[in-house]
C-alpha cells in the first residue's frame, strides 16, 4: 500500500503532498524534510529506492523516487508493493502530467494544483493503485474538462434568469399585513 506521495523541488519545497495514512501536520513536515535530505544527497547512479527507517513506521516501509529536472517524485510504500512497479507508476504519473500540461514544469504543479490532484486521484486512491493505463487516465481527464466547461456555462445561467425576470413588467403585488400573536417566552 502507498502511504504517501510527495513532489518537491531541488530546494526541498513541497509542490505536492498526499498522505494516505494519518499523520499530524508536524509529522508530515518532518517526514518531508527528512525524505528530501535522504533523497537529495543520493548520487544519480544509485538505485531509486531505499528503506524509510524510522521516518514513517520502520523497516517495513520503503521510499521509491525519481528525479526529473528540478522535481523529485517520491512514493513511500510498504513491503507489499513492488519497487519496480512503483517506479513504473511514477513514470506513468509524470508522462500523464507531461501530456496534460505539454512539457510539465514546477509552475504547472503550483498553478494547477487542483488538476494535478485530480490526475493523481485517477492513478491512486486511498493508497491503492487504480489505473496505470495512460490512455484511460487521459480519457477521464478529458471528460472532467468537458464537465468543467459545461458547468462554467451553467454558472452564468442565474444571472441571465435574474435579468430576464427584471425585464418582465409584473404588476406590484401588495404584501398582506399579517400580525402574529405574542408567543410566551421560555426562560
Amino acid at each position: 500500500m502507498i502511504k504517501a506521495i510527495l513532489v518537491f523541488n531541488n530546494h526541498g519545497k513541497p509542490r505536492l503532498s498526499k498522505f494516505y495514512t494519518y499523520f499530524n501536520e508536524d509529522m508530515q513536515q518532518q517526514f518531508i524534510r527528512e525524505t528530501f535530505h535522504l533523497v537529495s544527497k543520493r548520487d544519480d547512479n544509485v538505485c531509486n529506492f531505499l528503506e524509510a527507517g524510522s521516518l514513517i513506521g520502520g523497516s517495513d516501509y520503503k521510499i521509491v523516487y525519481r528525479h526529473y529536472a528540478t522535481l523529485y517524485f517520491v512514493f513511500c510504500v510498504d513491503s507489499s508493493e513492488s519497487e519496480l512497479g512503483i517506479l513504473d507508476l511514477i513514470q506513468v504519473f509524470v508522462e500523464t502530467l507531461d501530456k496534460c500540461f505539454e512539457n510539465v514544469c514546477e509552475l504547472d504543479l503550483i498553478f494547477h494544483v487542483d488538476k494535478v490532484h485530480y490526475i493523481l486521484s485517477e492513478l491512486v486512491m486511498g493508497g491503492m493503485v487504480l489505473e496505470t493505463n495512460m490512455t484511460e487516465i487521459l480519457t477521464r481527464i478529458d471528460e472532467q474538462s468537458k464537465l468543467e466547461k459545461q458547468e462554467a456555462g451553467l454558472s452564468a445561467a442565474p444571472a441571465r434568469a435574474a435579468a430576464a425576470v427584471k425585464s418582465i413588467n409584473l404588476p406590484n403585488i401588495p404584501t398582506p399585513n399579517i400580525q402574529l400573536p405574542n408567543l410566551p417566552s421560555f426562560k
